[in-house]
């Protein structure tokens, strides 16, 4: 098992970091996805305790589990990605976390 990629983007990116990422793991990442991904970011803090909301990508690729959470008072969210098994998809998850922190 990998470790946990981890990191934080700009929240007006993460719509495309979930179609990306869906992308990679071989799963279709849709309207109906992302309605519900932006309900349960919401009301999400990323220093609380259980502040955090996952959402699982089961893809062909790879079985992935994102945990996210807005950073209180700012437009980061930070970001969790567990399940990338594999040094190209977690190379894939890092380099995405890395792309989308700045702006867009």
């Amino acid at each position: 098992m990998t470790e946990p990629i981890s990191g934080w983007i700009m929240g007006r990116n993460l719509r495309t970091f979930f179609e990306l990422l869906s992308h990679y793991a071989g799963y279709s990442f849709d309207g109906t996805d992302w309605e519900t991904v932006d309900a349960g970011v919401q009301h999400t803090d990323d220093e609380a305790p259980g502040g955090w909301y996952s959402y699982p990508l089961v893809g062909v690729n790879a079985v992935l589990e994102v945990a996210v959470a807005r950073a209180v008072g700012g437009e980061e969210v930070s970001v969790t990605v567990t399940g990338a098994e594999t040094t190209v998809l977690a190379l894939r998850a890092d380099t995405l976390l890395a792309a989308f922190s700045g702006p867009a």
